[in-house]
């Protein structure tokens, strides 16, 4: 695309996207006066932080330092260029991108990211109308029908069926721009492992989608069917990390439950183990129920989920591995900060087979009694002692949960003070729970969390492995003030053209930002905010123009005396350099004595001349 053709379709998809929308499809929004906020996604948020105007068509979060307009929102939640940013956006807007050509640059080579989302749809599509239609699906809607899924359900969810032959999804991509190379990157298929080729990885198996907040397919979880050969068979295959897809950062069924877990007041997530678990108790009426995709549940899903909630119920299944889970959950109660409850479910009964066979009134009965992580953590290690048990049983178990409460991010200067809080009473109610003094818990778990020599080494070495961070375009003092009042009022740009190059900035950020103001003046288009943004599609720099927008509306005040400050100390700056490289000269002998002493005088004149002007101390 031209300049200018780039500019208009940046403008055209700007314009049709509202940010607030925008957002809102990926994070909970609360409305705070004529602005919105929600957690951060960006770093451990405890308030909402992330700051979005409607007015502005900008988000910020001041803690982390990350704003920008819907083109850097987007390719920051997503991890995409620029260019694939903007042809998401241009398809969500009904934008069409034109190539150097003029011709449709929407083709597969244009938006790698945007075809590995067709292709998942187009999966999904298939899979599922095997499933309804197929009469070699018969036995996968037998199986579903046995397992309490409905009609509904299969619809709504779009359940599918992947026929057990080798090549079926290979064959029907075939004069599809979904090549075989294409298949393998969304974890469709697999190189075969003797010779050249691929195949199906789901063959044979019933299919769940799993869709990302936005409702889009990005992935697959596989049931083998019961039967003959089953038994040989994993019960259960996912599709592999793709760049679509990241299992420690996805829940099924989160777009379906999510408005149901946001509800005010109530802002609970109810987090199944398995698929089918989720399905059930979505059809038993718990619509805030997600689950985990073939994955523990861990810290990225609790940030994930935070964003729509404020208590987080585990049900886990009762069996042996679910209750072996204890450790792992204590560490994220406290390591994260949450409202974390476990259900175990009795008689070793998964979420699915309860809610069938002992109905919904039963199972919120339960989830009415969920402990927190920490009450479970007790419940398991002190499961078998009495009053009478021995002492060393007793002391054993308490080591063992502080043990665990050891592993979870030791407590430093600057942890906020709800962290602190919350240590303080899981020590006071350890305390309590087996009658010893809260100081000697806490000095045990001080030492418990004091680390080796090799440790200390190696978290070292890891720190020092980290890769500086990416550079930020800067500003000196002076040239911010001027940018921010350029920026409140943009009609002022043809004077400060006039009586500045950017050349004379000393930082490439404001050398950048005043060129861009120009260009724009220069062909007709006042250089506001709304339209000096576009020029940047770097995140970096729509950040700092959002940060100097943001700042300089705050001391929207006296900007013409305030410019006049500023453009005076410019040219105090650049009549100080004529006069270095004048002296400079004389000293180098480069121009006679006379000469030099005239330009001199004729310098030290012009500054006196300036009588009533008083030089800026800023910057």
């Amino acid at each position: 695309m031209s300049a200018g053709s780039s500019y208009d379709t940046k403008e055209q998809v700007k314009r049709a996207i509202d940010i607030v929308d925008l957002v809102g499809g990926y994070l909970q929004l609360r409305r705070e006066g004529r602005a919105y906020k929600a957690i951060c996604p960006w770093h451990d948020d405890k308030r909402p932080s992330l700051q979005v105007n409607p007015e502005r068509q900008s988000y910020k979060c001041w803690v982390c330092d990350v704003g920008g307009d819907v083109f850097s929102f987007v390719m920051k939640i997503e991890n995409i260029t620029f260019p694939e940013a903007l042809a998401m956006l241009a398809e969500k807007a009904g934008v069409k991108l034109v190539g150097p050509s003029g011709g449709d640059r929407a083709g597969p080579g244009g938006d790698e990211k945007r075809l590995l989302y067709d292709a998942m749809k187009w999966a999904e599509e298939q899979f599922h109308r095997c499933l309804v239609m197929s009469p070699g699906a018969e036995p996968a809607r037998r199986y579903l029908e046995e397992r309490g899924v409905t009609t509904d359900s299969v619809q709504r969810y779009k359940l599918g069926f992947s026929p057990n032959e080798w090549g079926w999804v290979l064959e029907r991509a075939r004069n599809t721009p979904y090549t075989p190379k294409v298949l393998e990157k969304v974890g469709l298929v697999a190189p075969k492992p003797n010779g050249p080729g691929h195949y199906d990885r789901f063959k044979g198996r019933v299919l769940f989608s799993i869709r990302d907040a936005q409702g889009r397919p990005v992935a697959f979880g596989g049931r083998v069917l019961p039967g003959p050969g089953s038994e040989n068979a994993a019960k259960y295959i996912n599709s592999p990390e793709t760049p679509l897809y990241s299992k420690s950062n996805l829940l099924y069924g989160l777009d379906a439950a999510k408005d149901a877990i946001s509800r005010p007041t109530f802002r609970t997530a109810l987090v199944m183990e398995g698929y089918t678990d989720c399905l059930i108790a979505q059809q038993c009426g718990f619509a805030h129920a997600v689950a985990v995709c073939g994955t523990a549940l861990g810290d990225r899903h609790l940030q994930l989920l935070r964003r729509y909630a404020d208590r987080i119920v585990l049900v886990l299944d009762g069996d042996e591995a679910g209750r072996r889970r204890t450790d792992q959950l204590l560490e994220l109660f406290i390591a994260e900060q949450v409202d974390l409850r476990i259900l175990t479910l009795p008689d070793e009964l998964d979420p699915c087979d309860f809610l069938l066979t002992r109905g919904a009134e039963a199972f919120q009965g339960l989830l009415d009694q969920a402990v927190d992580a920490l009450e479970h953590k007790f419940r398991v290690a002190t499961a078998g002692l009495t009053a009478t048990s021995d002492t060393h049983a007793t002391n054993r178990a308490l080591e063992d949960v502080l043990s665990t409460l050891a592993k979870a991010p030791r407590l430093r200067d600057g942890t906020s003070s709800e962290a602190r809080l919350k240590e303080a009473l899981v020590l006071q109610r350890l305390a309590s729970r087996f009658d010893v003094a809260e100081e000697r818990l806490r000095s045990r778990l001080t030492a418990l969390r004091r680390p080796s020599r090799a440790t200390a080494a190696a978290s070292a070495s890891r720190v020092d492995a980290q890769p500086p961070p990416q550079d930020r375009p800067e500003l000196v003092a002076l040239e911010r003030e001027l940018l921010e009042i350029v920026i409140q009022t943009p009609g002022v740009v043809t004077r400060v053209r006039h009586e500045l190059s950017p050349q004379e900035a000393v930082s490439p950020a404001c050398q950048r930002i005043l060129s861009a103001c120009y260009s724009l003046s220069e062909a007709g288009v006042e250089p506001g905010f709304d339209q000096l943004i576009l020029e940047f599609d770097e995140p970096e720099w729509k950040n700092l123009l959002v940060d100097l927008e943001d700042k300089g509306r705050a001391k929207k005040s006296g900007e013409t005396a305030r410019l006049d400050a500023v453009l005076n100390e410019f040219r105090f700056r650049r009549e100080d350099k004529e006069l270095r490289h004048l002296r400079s000269a004389v000293v180098q002998g480069q121009m006679d004595e006379r000469q030099g002493l005239e330009a001199l005088e004729q310098s030290i004149q012009s500054v006196r001349s300036r009588q009533g002007i008083s030089r800026s101390t800023d910057g």
